[in-house]
């Protein structure tokens, strides 16, 4: 063994732990406390990138300026984090919840500054070595999740295996059909790389991208079966790569029909449903994907310069007038353009998008002057094309992958392999890892309220600790709102827990909070909102209509508002 190689020993065995940690450990963590069903996924994320970058910045040299696209890159987070600050302060965006945003922007950012000095210094190439060993990893034991959830759904316990909801979908424990999907064709593309070094023998890797496409299958996600053309793509189009792998990106298509309509056999041979083909066979094959797109383009023409506010898409569209909305109580429009749009404005929208837009033309050139970046680009287009349909990188575990795998195509091409340490780098992930760990700690504070422990205070004094929670206060505000008998006695709650999730439980307390307090018009249109969702735990709430005295005498809930009211009246 070589001297160099000797050196670099202790660097290679403290990655092969730290990558998995970093990228392997989030998504397949099951277990989780209330009242949020991913924030130790997300933690586990930031904690185990911390870690990793930590270790990367302790062996890079001072980087050079950013070229155009890394700052085009991180142009895109300081204006995102810009109008993060804009909403706390105009738009009525809690404190809590604008924190988190700008702590999981500064992560993103960092990341990929790193990742962009790392190929400046020489070492990205095995840094993404050791990135993608990790996504193999995490890809094929959520295919084995998958099977246990979709074969042998009693086997899930919920702290190895996350039990599913979905209706006999595969979800992964990231509890999500499309999440999955999305991170096992992530793994799937992290093969490739792995052939082309040899670090992955061929005779293992065919059965684990059959594996891992078969979990995409269980998913029943069309979103990951749109991703398999991406792939084939991929194939089609890269002639530096070895035939046999391009047949094998060019196939997966066509093995992903074949195993659809196996698994659709199989059902009806068992007298049973396929998850998949219960999707297909929807009346809305949108999910509602098109009734929130409109409802977004009306609230873009009617909010055009400076949009709703970051983070106050749920408070906005819940808020507005719209009979024939969506059923469900949707945080998110379900597509990144139509979200910048919706929430930043026209102008600072088109803004971002532009500079995102030159960040991967750059990323797009630096991987046609080196092969080896291809497959990094590639997880970068795949997580743009879920991005459509869905909001992954509002997830830490989805986010600092796509900004690790971004920044290495931004980085300056290297020279030489160089070595040192990049005190200002190592000083942020220091800062980020202590930010994450105390995040946990103050997650803890709303954890006892819904999942008290022995001995634990009384509810009230649980949920007044909850309460001063510096990033999850707001779920205190929402069990202080919902649980209080006169909601209009405890309402500052609703100035942060309204921003949160708007659901039917927290607007009937509202209306009846607002109603109590004699601001009868607000409750009426809140009443109004709350019975275009249809939802069948508000039936009891407008029962009282069906058999009300005359109009004069009517409850708040069976009269329209007097005045036309927008949202903007309720901040």
């Amino acid at each position: 063994m070589s001297r160099e190689a000797l050196a670099s020993l202790p660097d290679l065995r403290a990655w092969l732990v730290a990558a998995p940690l970093a990228v392997a450990l989030p998504p397949l963590l099951a277990f989780n406390l209330p009242p949020s069903s991913t924030f130790l996924n997300q933690a586990a994320a930031l904690i185990g990138w911390s870690v990793w970058l930590l270790l990367l910045a302790g062996m890079l040299p001072r980087p050079t300026r950013p070229g155009p696209g890394l700052a085009s890159l991180q142009g895109v987070f300081g204006l995102i984090a810009l109008a993060a600050l804009g909403s706390m302060i105009w738009a009525g965006l809690p404190g809590s919840l604008g924190l988190s945003a700008l702590g999981l922007l500064a992560a993103a950012a960092l990341t990929a500054w790193i990742a962009a000095a790392l190929r400046s210094a020489g070492h990205g190439e095995r840094a993404f070595e050791a990135f993608c060993g990790a996504l193999v990893l995490a890809g094929a034991l959520s295919s084995v999740v998958g099977l246990v959830q979709a074969f042998a759904p009693d086997l899930a316990d919920g702290f190895w295996v996350a039990a599913t909801g979905a209706g006999g979908r595969a979800v992964g424990n990231l509890r999500q059909p499309n999440h999955l999907s999305s991170l096992l064709l992530w793994a799937m593309i992290a093969v490739v790389p792995l052939l082309r070094t040899r670090r992955l023998p061929w005779a293992l890797a065919v059965p684990l991208c059959g594996l891992m496409l078969f979990g995409v299958v269980l998913t029943g996600s069309r979103t990951g079966l749109l991703g398999t053309l991406l792939l084939a793509a991929w194939g089609a189009l890269d002639r530096s790569l070895e035939r046999r792998t391009r047949l094998l990106l060019v196939l997966t298509p066509v093995a992903g029909a074949l195993l659809w309509l196996g698994m659709a056999e199989w059902a009806r041979l068992h007298d049973t449903v396929f998850a998949g083909e219960a999707q297909l066979r929807q009346s809305d094959p949108s999910s509602s994907r098109f009734g929130i797109w409109k409802n977004t383009l009306t609230l873009i023409a009617m909010h055009p310069w400076l949009g709703v506010g970051f983070g106050e898409f749920n408070f906005a569209w819940t808020l507005t007038p719209f009979p024939g909305r969506p059923v469900a109580f949707f945080d998110h429009t379900h597509n990144l353009e139509l979200q910048l749009a919706v929430e930043l404005g026209l102008p600072l929208a088109a803004l971002v998008l532009a500079l995102l837009a030159r960040a991967l033309w750059e990323a797009w050139r630096a991987a046609r002057a080196a092969p080896a970046l291809r497959a990094a680009l590639v997880l970068v287009l795949m997580a743009a094309l879920h991005s459509q349909f869905e909001y992954p990188l509002w997830y830490a575990y989805f986010l600092l992958p796509a900004a690790f795998a971004f920044g290495l195509c931004l980085g300056a091409p290297a020279s030489g392999a160089a070595a040192g340490r990049w005190p200002v780098g190592m000083a942020a992930a220091l800062l980020l890892l202590l930010g994450s760990l105390a995040s946990v700690a103050d997650y803890w504070r709303v954890v006892v309220i819904f999942q008290p422990p022995a001995g634990a205070p009384s509810l009230a004094q649980r949920i007044e600790e909850g309460r001063r929670s510096w990033l999850f206060g707001h779920h205190g505000d929402y069990a202080a709102a919902t649980v209080a008998e006169h909601p209009s006695q405890v309402m500052p709650a609703f100035e942060r827990a309204t921003h949160y999730l708007l659901d039917t439980r927290l607007m009937m307390a509202w209306a009846n909070a607002l109603a109590e307090a004699g601001q009868i018009d607000r409750a009426r249109h809140l009443a109004q909102r709350l019975r275009e969702f249809r939802n069948e735990q508000a039936a009891e709430y407008f029962a009282v209509c069906d058999n009300a005295p005359m109009a004069d005498r009517r409850p708040y809930q069976c009269v329209p508002p007097a005045v036309q009211l927008d949202y903007r009246a309720f901040k």
